[in-house]
């Protein structure tokens, strides 16, 4: 009876990671099509999570609908048009470049070369205003016999 209670212990760890199965399609060739696409695209839930790896409700009725989608016969390109017409661009982790995702696509580049400029420009005003001391003829002596102390070693 110990030895029998032991072991349910041991074994009562596995039982408390048990998840909830996943749906999944009944074909195998879908589900991997649907993961492939899923992962180019954006859970509206979470927003930085794609929606093969999200886990709210949400992510998984969208991807139950690009499933049975799928089982239609839609090519990836109809089933990624619906859910643009139905959510916008947002639903996609790669925005196409038109005039309201220039900033999204160029601002960075912009920043980066903005802040370049500016700090050329400070570099250049503090060259000027800060003076290099001009070294006594005894500290530039000093310093020719330090480097041929440095090369004779």
């Amino acid at each position: 009876m110990r030895m029998l209670t032991i072991l349910l212990f041991c074994l009562l760890p596995f039982s408390s990671y048990a998840g909830e199965a996943k749906d999944l399609a009944t074909n195998p060739v879908i589900e991997k099509r649907m993961i492939g696409l899923a992962e180019n695209l954006r859970c509206l839930v979470c927003q930085n999570e794609s929606l093969a790896s999200s886990h709210a409700e949400l992510a998984e009725d969208l991807r139950q609908e690009v499933r049975e989608m799928m089982e239609k016969g839609k090519s990836d390109k109809e089933i990624i048009d619906y859910l643009v017409a139905r959510y916008g661009d947002f639903v996609l982790y790669n925005p196409p470049v038109q005039k309201n995702t220039l900033m999204l696509w160029f601002g960075p580049f912009a920043m980066l070369l903005f802040g370049a400029i500016m700090l050329i420009m400070q570099l250049r005003k503090r060259r000027k205003t800060v003076q290099e001391p001009e070294l006594t003829p005894e500290a530039q002596q000093r310093a020719a016999s330090l480097l041929n102390e440095e090369e004779n070693k």
